[in-house]
């Protein structure tokens, strides 16, 4: 299902890690720095696919500012923990 950024307030995101292996959880890091790089230079827009709490697998196509420690930033004040996201579609 996609919805827009503004309706993540709405969804509560799983708890633990949609990603079980190290490789791919390193290969999630490593796009979503390249999407806040195209993000900050370019206002590029990436498609993030993310798990609510239910496990229904949802995503959202917007600018990714800024990688945190547990969150990511979006344009608009949003955030996403990163252990909700399953993928990053450039």
């Amino acid at each position: 299902m996609i919805i827009e950024k503004e309706n993540l307030h709405l969804f509560s995101f799983s708890t633990s890690d949609v990603l079980k292996s190290d490789l791919m959880k390193a290969k999630r890091k490593l796009n979503i720095q390249k999407a806040v790089r195209l993000g900050n230079l370019y206002k590029g827009k990436v498609k993030i696919k993310f798990r609510n709490v239910k496990h229904e697998l949802l995503s959202v196509h917007t600018t990714i500012w800024a990688l945190g420690s547990d969150f990511i930033s979006l344009k608009g004040g949003r955030a996403i923990p990163i252990k909700a996201i399953e993928s990053i579609e450039f």
